[in-house]
Order: C-alpha cells, then structure tokens, then sequence
C-alpha cells in the first residue's frame, strides 16, 4: 500500500513538473508572437509610409509637368493671338459695324482650345466643339488618367501699383488717379472713414499714398506720398516709415517694386477688407483681381474689369460734377450695360480714345446704347490725360496651370504660376537670325553670331517668362 501511494505521489508531482514547463513554453511562443506582430506592424506601416511618399513623389512631378506642359500650351495659344486676329478680324468689323477689336480675348478660351492635348475628356469635347476629326493624330493628349486645367489671365487690364517703382511724379500721379478713380466711389466711404486692420483712420488718400511710397526709391526724409490730383493739398514731409514704426511692425518700406501681388498686404491700410475689395476679390479666380504688380503702366480697357474702367474715367473727369462717379445708379447702369455688351460679343466694342471719348459723352453707336439705357454724359472729361492711361492692347500675362493625378483617396493637385511678357516677341513663325534654330546673318562673325543668338533669346515668340512660382 505505502509502495503504491508513493508511485501516485510521483506520478503526479512528474505531472506537475511537465504542466508548469508546457506553461512556461505557451508564455515564451506568445511572448515570441507578440514581439513578432509588433515588429511586422511596424515594418508594414514603415513600408506603407514610404510606398505612400514615393507615390506622392511620382504624382507630384506627374502633376508639375502636365502644369508645365499647360504654360507652354498656353504660351503658344497667346503667340497665336496677331494670326487668329487678322483672320477673324474681317468678319467681324461686318458683324459690329467697323467697331472689330485690334486684339482678340482668344486665352479666354485657353482650356477649350488646348483639349486635343489635354485628356480624353477634353480631347473629346474640343471635337465636339469645333466640329474636327483627331482621332488620327498621335501622341496629342496626356495619358495616365491626369490632366491640367489652366487659366489666362491679361496682367494688362489690372491697374499696375508698380508704376509707383519709376519714382517720377508724373507716373506716380497717373497711378494716384487710377487708384483713387476706384477708392472715391460713394459705396466704399464708410471703408475708409473707420478703422483699417491697424486700427488706424487711413483715408482714400492716405492708402493710396502708403502703396505708392512703398514701391517708389524714394529716400525716408523725403515728401511722403499724397496721391492729391488736384494739385493743392499741402506737401506732407517726413520719415516715410514712422507709421510702421508707431505700429511696432518687425519691417519698413521696401522702397523697391513689389515683386509679388502678396507684398501688398505688408503696406499699411491693405488689410482684409481692403484686400477682398480692390485687390482680389475671389481667390479661386484670379480674372476677378483688379490690381497686379506685373501688367503695363497704360490700362487695356477693351479687356479692363467694368469697375476698373470706371474708375480711369472718374480719375479723369470732373469728379464731382459726374453723376457717373458720385452716383451708385449711375455707376450701375455703366457697369451692368458694360457687362452686357462684352458677355455678348467678347470683347468691348470701343478700339480707340476718340470712340471711349464719343461714348462717354452720349454720341456714337456705343454712347447711344448707354443712353437708351439711362446713362448720363460725363462731364470735365480730360481726353489728353485718359489717353496717356489706357490702350487698346496686351503683352503681359499670367497663366495659371494646374495639373492634376487622380490618387486612391484623392486626387494630387499642383499648381504653377508664370507670367509671360510678350512685349519684346517677334510674331510667331518670323525667321530671325540665330532663333529657332535660325542660322546666324551670312559673312557674320563669331561676335555678331553671339549677339544674334543673344536676341534671339529675348525675343522669343513664346514671350519671355518674368515670374514663375509653384504653388
């Protein structure tokens, strides 16, 4: 009995010894697994991680090359502007009555004339539009599912705040009129008879004054700035940036031309209100801007917004005699009868000074339109100084780009800004020596084939590229 109690004795002291080495090994194997789950969890999300950064990569260079490729469509499109003008142009002197534009809005259009090169969707609806066939053509659009929306923008039609950079008075008094043209509207009184972002009183004039004074090389001790157009106001003279020292900014004026549209927010009185008013109404739409630091000093006032051409006239009228400029119902029917006409034609149906001025004063096809339309005549036009501010013509440009990838989730989008100068361009298809590929003038030296080389450069017909930022 005693043997047998002591063999069940060591019987199940074996089977305990042999549980407690079983546990032992389940705790290690979980302990293994466990180690292993966290170390592939984190492998998986550091390959993840990275697959998604390469993606992100490849797509964004996709999508900036597809905006590239946009720009210099749209650089072709705008040195085709003389050629599809001079064929157009006949057809429609017929159609308005003589009254054919010497320039032709085609950017306007720019997404719909670029879609044989854009994507399938695009592709499809510029034959549809245009009524051609382009399924033979080869190696056209994009492929890969992205594609790029672009817009143009006529730098030309904006008024240019860097007019104030030449630092002569009769270029500064030019734009003071421009500026205040639009400031002095009755709607936008009470602006600018509170409170700016600073909570400092900047008038009309005194906003006016800051922009310019900002952009002119002035020296700090010098007379600041009035924006006066009449000539009478008493020179106000001393450091031109006390007032940014009074506010405890960490910066003074730049006494230098504004080299981006965003600059103007550093100048005192540009704050929010300012900003959404006069300078860019609608950020997602750029065509909506009225002022730009890249355009011409004169205004193309065949493509200028209504607003910004009522404001050259009443910088150029008797301000307060004008009902169009003191006003709002006067100021509404110019705008909406402007607006109606260019929605209807594309264009204003005005190409010279003597037909603005004819108009403006109730005569000629367009003046009559506007009286029908219960328009006053202005009066104290000045024509001699409204010519010096306006043309009938563009050269500078943006173009917006935007070139897009579609993602798993979502879409990578990248967009580029340049702005192109055609100011200097030679017409497309013109054979100058050393461009293009052109060979240098015969019997010419080294010297004189360099320089040709060299003038080719900068009168491409693509335009020269002045600003280019990726966004």
């Amino acid at each position: 009995m005693a043997e047998a109690n002591s063999a069940l004795r060591a019987a199940v002291s074996g089977t305990s010894d042999m549980g407690a080495d079983v546990v032992v090994a389940l705790v290690m194997v979980l302990g293994a697994i466990t180690v292993l789950t966290v170390f592939l969890t984190e492998l998986q999300e550091d390959t993840s991680a990275s697959l998604a950064a390469a993606l992100a990569d490849r797509d964004a260079l996709k999508a900036e090359y597809y905006a590239r490729s946009a720009v210099h469509l749209a650089r072709l499109l705008i040195a085709s502007e003389p050629k599809i003008t001079a064929e157009i142009k006949p057809m429609l002197a017929i159609v308005t009555g003589g009254a054919a534009p010497k320039q032709i809005p085609i950017w306007a259009f720019v997404n719909e004339a670029l879609g044989p090169f854009n994507d399938e969707l695009s592709a499809s609806a510029f034959a549809g539009m245009s009524g051609l066939d382009i399924s033979s053509g080869k190696n056209l659009g994009l492929s890969g599912g992205g594609h790029f929306e672009v817009s143009i923008v006529d730098e030309d039609s904006k008024i240019n705040v860097n007019v104030a950079a030449k630092s002569d008075p009769i270029s500064e008094q030019r734009l003071a009129k421009q500026l205040l043209g639009q400031f002095n509207q009755p709607q936008y009184a009470p602006m600018f008879e509170g409170r700016d972002g600073d909570d400092q009183f900047s008038d009309a004039p005194t906003r006016c004054g800051a922009i310019i004074d900002w952009a002119d090389s002035s020296a700090t001790s010098e007379a600041l700035a009035t924006c006066d157009i009449s000539g009478v106001a008493p020179t106000s003279v001393g450091n031109e940036d006390n007032i940014y020292q009074t506010l405890n900014f960490d910066y003074v004026r730049k006494n230098a031309a504004f080299d981006s549209l965003e600059e103007l927010r550093l100048v005192r009185g540009v704050d929010d209100a300012f900003w959404t008013t006069f300078v860019e109404p609608d950020p997602d739409d750029p065509k909506k801007r009225n002022m730009t630091v890249w355009g011409k000093p004169q205004i193309n006032v065949s493509t200028a917004d209504p607003m910004t051409l009522l404001g050259i006239i009443c910088a150029n009228v008797d301000f307060n005699a004008t009902d169009l400029c003191t006003n709002p119902e006067q100021a509404a029917v110019f705008v909406s009868s402007l607006a109606l006409v260019t929605s209807m034609l594309g264009f204003m149906p005005i190409t010279s000074v003597k037909q603005l001025t004819a108009a403006l004063k109730g005569t000629g096809p367009f003046g009559v339109i506007l009286q029908q339309m219960g328009f006053k005549p202005v009066v104290g036009l000045n024509e001699g100084t409204l010519k010096e501010q306006i043309k009938f013509d563009s050269k500078v440009f943006s173009i917006y780009a935007e070139g897009v990838v579609p993602g798993y989730k979502k879409e990578l989008r990248l967009r580029l800004h340049a702005v192109v100068d055609f100011s200097a361009a030679q017409k497309l298809g013109a054979n100058v020596p050393g461009a293009l590929g052109q060979p240098p003038a015969s019997g010419s030296t080294a010297d004189a084939a360099a320089a040709a080389a060299q003038a080719a450069l900068t009168t491409d017909p693509l335009g020269t590229v002045i600003y280019w930022r990726i966004e």
